[in-house]
């Protein structure tokens, strides 16, 4: 058991190369945006399309990830017929996706509120289209336990994506100003904002070409009761993930309809996303910790005579992961006075929502772990259930509350949406597959975590580098007193 734990540990350790080095260079472009776009309402554009679009990525996919791991870890079905069914069937939706954008681009650009520059959106919805073709070859890259290829792959996208930015953001604007001929064919200052959707296109684009050897790997052998059974499986995680993705783009969705003026919508919308980028260090461990835990849960499931190892790995996948969920939480508000000029003066006004955020992706974190239960019995419908359930808090509280309070009821829906959701999910879990959690050591990170907090946040010390200096030496002593705690046990294990 220990060694699947280590297992388990390593590639999320490899994920998290791509997953929290591209996330923290990708976190640099936001300070490079909100300093070049001032305005909030401009960046508010930016994150309304990138809302939408993640949640045609999720009905692009409609839950055939998951269901490719379901069916490749299978005895009765043959590796290579998965991959190419499942590739053939992302690859016929998604092109029919970028026609339909191109043809009706016009009343699509009007229920968005995005008339100015409708060529915007097709940039993105060609870009979602690509990369939702690309989860399976990077999904088989995870089940052929290839994760520095797949970490390559991911960092490839970002180091290009960040290229691209400071060509056009960046370089190009300079060349105008010292030496036009050379750009003035190619590039306009007037395309502004859409030179980031364009970033990510091309990037995007050049990722597909070097995924083309592994997409070739597979031999295209289609099988459509094969596919009819994996898109049954799916199809409630697809409903799951629609849910999912609202909850989590819910401002970039509603905004636009919740205020007066398209403006103000945009404006709020603009610094709560980009407040929100401070959250990305949570966000990516997640990421990276899934990236690795599915494959794994899937995998062990093989084995239906150690079930009971199983549950016990389980639990201590939970239990870890909230542990260094809480450190990353007050590491990160330790060093708020820092992390905050990560965007400009016009936005830093909302940073207040950063712990309110942060609480909600580690309530997040937690379902997605106890989202084990119903993955592994196939009863993917209840994952439905409760991501539909959430999806509704979500939209009404924003519905009644932002336009009372701004984007702060936002970041207080997602928080209350994730943790009623895991209430219920480990509620019912409990009933359909049984697993023993370690609740004592559980609580008691949190009661830690809160403490520490406390103390680190709350302690009145006017001088900025004293405060820094003594939430420093607060986080040293919390870290000691986990190492001191969790190291024997692992020696325990490997005993």
């Amino acid at each position: 058991m220990a060694d699947n734990l280590k297992s388990l540990a390593k590639d999320t350790a490899i994920y998290g190369v791509s997953s929290i080095l591209g996330r923290i260079l990708n976190w640099c472009l936001t300070p490079l945006h909100v300093y070049i776009f001032t305005n909030p309402v401009e960046y508010g554009m930016v994150n309304q399309l990138y809302g939408f679009t993640a949640v045609f990525m999720v009905l692009l996919t409609y839950g055939m990830e998951t269901g490719f791991f379901r069916f490749i870890n299978s005895k009765d079905q043959n590796a290579g017929t998965v991959y190419a069914s499942s590739m053939i069937s992302l690859g016929v939706t998604s092109l029919l996706f970028i026609l339909l954008s191109f043809a009706f681009i016009t009343p699509i650009s009007g229920w968005l509120k995005y008339t100015d520059n409708p060529e915007h959106i097709l940039m993105m919805f060609v870009t979602v289209a690509l990369d939702a073709f690309m989860c399976i070859p990077f999904a088989y890259l995870r089940y052929k336990k290839r994760p520095i290829r797949f970490a390559s792959l991911k960092l490839a996208f970002i180091f290009l994506n960040i290229g691209f930015n400071l060509l056009f953001l960046v370089v190009c604007p300079w060349l105008m100003k010292t030496a036009p001929a050379l750009v003035d064919w190619f590039y306009s200052p007037s395309f502004g904002i859409g030179y980031i959707f364009l970033a990510n296109l091309l990037s995007t684009s050049a990722v597909l070409l070097l995924l083309l050897p592994h997409i070739l790997e597979a031999p295209f052998e289609f099988d459509r009761k094969l596919l009819k059974k994996m898109l049954m499986y799916s199809f409630p995680l697809l409903i799951l993930g629609i849910a999912g993705v609202v909850n989590q783009t819910v401002s970039q969705i509603t905004y636009p309809y919740l205020f007066n003026s398209v403006d103000e919508a945009r404006s709020q919308m603009g610094i709560y996303g980009a407040c929100l980028k401070i959250t990305v260090i949570i966000t990516m461990f997640t990421q990276a910790f899934r990236y690795a835990y599915e494959p794994f849960i899937f995998a062990k499931n093989k084995d239906k005579n150690n079930e009971d190892a199983n549950k016990k790995s389980y639990a201590d996948a939970m239990k870890y992961f909230i542990l260094f969920s809480l450190l990353v939480f007050v590491g990160v508000m330790y060093y708020m006075d820092i992390l905050k000029y990560i965007v400009s003066a016009n936005y830093i006004e909302g940073v207040k929502v950063v712990p309110i955020a942060m609480l909600g992706e580690i309530f997040f974190g937690i379902y997605f772990n106890l989202s084990v239960w119903y993955k592994i019995t196939d009863n993917t419908r209840y994952g439905a259930y409760f991501s539909v359930l959430g999806c509704v808090i979500q939209v009404l509280m924003n519905i009644v509350f932002v336009p009372m309070f701004g984007y702060i009821a936002s970041a207080w829906a997602t928080l209350i949406c994730n943790l009623v959701v895991v209430l219920l999910s480990f509620l019912i879990g409990q009933k359909y597959y049984p697993i023993r959690y370690d609740m004592p050591s559980i609580s008691f990170y949190f009661i830690m975590a809160a403490v520490f907090y406390i103390l680190g946040m709350y302690v009145p010390i006017e001088n900025e580098y004293l405060r820094l200096g003594f939430r420093t030496l607060l986080l040293f002593v919390m870290l000691s007193f986990v190492a001191k705690k969790t190291l024997p046990t692992f020696r325990q294990k490997d005993q």
